[in-house]
């Protein structure tokens, strides 16, 4: 299946993931329920850690909120792995809160030339989704 995000979202995640490097960044993305990603809400990483995140509740409530008076729902989490790969971890694995979300990661093993992935986690399977940036949406 190919998963679809709007105009600017990758550049925003790729923003935010050098902002808190060396710490691990974290954001819901929202859109209607087919899954694509309309927006993106770079939230706080409220652990301040390089190897796991757990983004600020105020900020979490606040993303549904605009999400809902836009119309749309969040339909996932991205972070980064400051200094490996984009794929997920065992913690990532384990804390999944949602089988239906997408989970985008930015990897930045090499970090001038990060990469954006996403997966579907259910029941401690991994499925690799491929991603289309579009310059706009309908």
């Amino acid at each position: 299946m190919t998963v679809r995000l709007a105009a600017g979202t990758r550049q925003q995640m790729l923003q935010h993931a050098y902002d808190c490097h060396p710490e691990e960044a974290c954001g819901l993305l929202a859109g209607p329920v087919d899954g694509d990603v309309q927006r993106v809400f770079p939230t706080t990483n409220i652990l301040h850690s390089s190897t796991n995140y757990t983004i600020d509740p105020k900020q979490h409530l606040a993303a549904i909120r605009a999400a809902d008076q836009e119309g749309f729902e969040i339909v996932g989490v991205f972070h980064s792995h400051p200094h490996t790969v984009g794929y997920p971890s065992v913690t990532d694995v384990t804390l999944a809160p949602d089988p239906t979300w997408l989970y985008v990661l930015v990897g930045m093993e090499e970090y001038g030339s990060p990469t954006v992935r996403a997966f579907r986690i259910s029941d401690g399977v991994i499925t690799e989704e491929e991603l289309e940036f579009e310059e706009s949406m309908t």
